[in-house]
């Protein structure tokens, strides 16, 4: 069985890392070119807001991979992180919590999705995993107003606020499930491919800010998840798992690098499936770097 006959419903699984999430830019054009579309899509943090865009209504699926980039090529560390160092000085010391207000990732989402979208304006089942502050475990959110959500599922905490979603106080879903491979398990996924853009090798460069501490700190636990849940997912479904490019060492809070790392990402994810075949569950691919 080649990529081509994976189980049905497939599911895209897309998992958070900053500005890395440029990476899943080029992995979604290598999985066009390769003829694989979604059934299902599951994100965390960035790669919720990657998974929403993939999730819209759309009769061409290489559309959504250009828009994505279109979307890439603008985005700004400004847009997202607003503000320099006295204005993150004023921020903690009003919030007591976090160096970034989320209005400007808000102002992302409604210029990119739409205001007031919802999960069932969707063209496909979209999972968004956040964290449970209460119970420090994963919940996944299916339906409702999608904003909310992916605020929620991209507060990093320290970076952003945490976010109240129907009476539950929400932090990003990276703290316990970055790739949420066991949550698209449970949507009905027979088949997952997995656009990791925090892999064990993707550690970021020698942070020099407290908001990159906060970042640093985040993708470890990041890819120390990916690398213990994907062979637990692999043994009830075939998991393609797309190989990201050798390691770029720059801030997830830097967004000068797109076109490098979707250009990158790209040429990895192709090479890996060109060659691939699946015979029924395992792991093809592991968490961590492209082969030579």
């Amino acid at each position: 069985m080649t990529t081509a006959g994976l189980p049905r419903p497939l599911a895209f699984v897309l998992g958070g890392g900053g500005s890395l999430g440029a990476m899943q830019v080029g992995m979604l054009r290598a999985l066009t070119e390769a003829g694989l579309t979604p059934d299902l899509v599951t994100g965390t943090s960035v790669g919720s807001l990657n998974g929403a865009v993939l999730a819209l209504k759309s009769d061409d699926p290489a559309e959504q991979a250009e828009r994505l980039q279109r979307i890439w090529t603008r985005m700004t560390r400004h847009e997202a992180f607003p503000g320099g160092v006295f204005s993150q000085v004023r921020t903690l010391r009003h919030s007591g919590t976090n160096l970034f207000p989320n209005t400007g990732l808000a102002a992302i989402v409604d210029e990119y999705l739409g205001e007031g979208v919802t999960f069932e304006d969707l063209a496909l089942p979209l999972g968004v995993v956040t964290t449970d502050v209460e119970t420090a475990e994963p919940r996944l959110i299916r339906s409702g107003e999608l904003r909310p959500a992916l605020l929620a599922s991209c507060a990093i905490p320290g970076i952003y606020p945490p976010v109240e979603h129907e009476g539950r106080l929400l932090y990003d879903g990276g703290l316990v499930a970055n790739v949420p491979m066991r949550q698209a398990i449970a949507m009905g996924a027979k088949s997952l491919v997995v656009l990791d853009c925090a892999f064990p090798g993707q550690l970021p460069s020698r942070p020099q800010t407290l908001a990159e501490v906060l970042m640093f700190t985040a993708m470890i636990s990041m890819r120390n998840q990916a690398v213990l849940e994907a062979p637990i997912a692999a043994a009830e479904v075939p998991v393609v798992y797309l190989p990201g490019p050798a390691p770029v060492r720059v801030s997830p809070l830097d967004f000068r690098h797109t076109g490098e790392f979707t250009a990158l990402a790209y040429k990895s994810a192709k090479k890996h499936l060109e060659n691939l075949s699946v015979h029924g569950p395992g792991l093809y691919g592991v968490p961590g770097l492209a082969t030579p």
